[in-house]
């Protein structure tokens, strides 16, 4: 899970990294278009084409790194409360039991769902929210 989290994190980092080089290399292509046309060598009609082009193009990047760079301080929050938790739990590697502290330190909250009983067998889901790491399945945690 952190290895995948720090390859998204590396990925993002490269996107943005070119993303804001191309947002760079527009603006100098729209003054070189924009002197051009005052000097004459481009028409108006070019002009306009070429200066909405890259406009577009800018307000488009410009959204992927806002979001990228929001998505980056979410996994890098993320990462952050998984190494707090892990730090937390080794405390706690080869316990016979819970008691209320240890339940305490490392759990935020459990949810318990009303009783199913239309199976024929009451069937009863618990949720557990974790400090720092909210909802995990069950599945991901027997991995």
């Amino acid at each position: 899970m952190r290895i995948e989290s720090a390859e998204k994190i590396k990925t993002n980092r490269k996107q943005l990294a070119r993303d804001e080089k191309r947002i760079a290399e527009l603006k100098r292509l729209f003054m070189k278009v924009y002197e051009d046309n005052a000097s004459g060598k481009l028409s108006d009609e070019r002009y306009e084409l070429l200066s909405q082009s890259y406009e577009a193009e800018q307000k488009q990047l410009e959204a992927e790194v806002a979001a990228l760079q929001k998505a980056m301080e979410v996994q890098e929050q993320q990462n952050e409360n998984i190494e707090k938790f892990i730090q937390k739990a080794q405390k706690y590697v080869g316990i016979e039991s819970i008691d209320a502290y240890t339940l305490h330190e490392l759990v935020q909250a459990i949810y318990v769902e009303a009783p199913d009983k239309s199976s024929g067998k009451r069937r009863q889901a618990i949720h557990i929210k974790y400090d720092g790491l909210g909802f995990i399945p069950l599945e991901e945690l027997t991995k």
